[in-house]
């Protein structure tokens, strides 16, 4: 397994890294995520990453469970932002406020049965929050010993540099990394946030790295989504799909015949495409299955020739119709 400082800090994180957004929901048991866990060590993964309100805080009390008697051979990353009980609205329960930020962080404590965060995001952008007031609030759990690092997550470019700028002059801890979407298909923060992160050293994570499954070539033109999927999921809950066109599986098709052709699958040319720039430090993948794991790590492995690269964008880039 290749590792990677997480931006200019010192952190090494594996290139691979588990989003553990699944874990604690009924298709993700206790059980399959020990499962994960155990596998992650033994492939050298030490990176996963959650959030105090996936699956309504049981991601973060069952990755407790798993990794008794072996945190510190983990870097585990936790967010903070989203109110955690969605059913009614409540004041200063949400938010990147010195307020509801001291409560955020001793909640994900309490579930991570931990005394630190390695890594503690600002899951997005808050408008209603002065950021001085944000940054003071982190720069004092960090001083305090309960948080090791901050990063951004959902951030535009002009926000990390204000930040990080501001952190900067007032002798504040900066965010050393930002987790943002970014895949074959939605490579908007190519135009600035990449560049930006690339000639500033923060580590850049992307999230949503196989666009929601349609870059393992599981979802095919024409044909209903599997049982059970994300994008049954997303259907069900009324939320648009932008990859279920022509255009795209185009591309998934060439892509997918590309890959085989050098005896790998389109998830690891999927993973092993982000990994080839080498300012972006790790890519979070969400598990279910331990075989998804295993795919997950062949693609550390494939290191794309700079011709390759150029080739995959080729067919990424051509015009409609061709």
């Amino acid at each position: 397994m290749e590792y990677r400082n997480l931006g200019k800090s010192g952190l090494q994180v594996s290139v691979i890294g588990i989003g553990g957004n699944r874990f604690g929901h009924e298709k993700m048991p206790q059980q399959e995520v020990n499962r994960v866990i155990d596998a992650a060590e033994e492939l050298g993964i030490n990176f996963i990453d959650t959030a105090n309100v996936y699956t309504g805080g049981n991601s973060e009390m069952t990755l407790a469970k798993a990794l008794k008697g072996r945190t510190n051979r983990f870097i585990v990353a936790t967010k903070f932002l989203v109110q955690m009980d969605h059913s009614i609205k409540i004041p200063n329960h949400c938010g990147a406020s010195r307020y509801h930020l001291m409560d955020a962080i001793e909640g994900s404590l309490r579930r991570l049965e931990r005394d630190h965060i390695d890594v503690y995001y600002q899951h997005a952008w808050d408008d209603t929050t002065p950021i001085e007031e944000t940054l003071r609030a982190l720069d004092d759990l960090v001083r305090a010993g309960k948080v090791r690092y901050i990063a951004a997550s959902n951030f535009f470019s002009w926000q990390l540099a204000h930040a990080n700028l501001l952190a900067e002059v007032r002798g504040w801890t900066p965010f050393i990394a930002l987790q943002n979407e970014y895949n074959m298909f939605d490579r908007l923060d190519e135009r600035e946030v990449l560049p930006f992160c690339k000639e500033h050293n923060v580590g850049y994570i992307p999230y949503f790295p196989l666009a929601s499954g349609f870059l393992t070539g599981k979802y095919k033109r024409g044909q209903a989504y599997p049982q059970g999927s994300r994008a049954e999921d997303f259907v069900k809950a009324g939320r648009e799909i932008p990859y279920n066109t022509d255009w795209h599986f185009d591309r998934i098709e060439a892509l997918e015949k590309w890959a085989v052709e050098r005896g790998h699958t389109l998830t690891e040319l999927a993973l092993a495409w982000l990994l080839a720039r080498p300012h972006i430090s790790s890519v979070i993948s969400g598990v279910t299955r331990l075989d998804q794991l295993s795919s997950n790590v062949r693609a550390a492995d494939w290191h794309l020739s700079e011709t390759e690269f150029n080739e995959v964008n080729g067919i990424l880039e051509k015009p409609a119709g061709k």
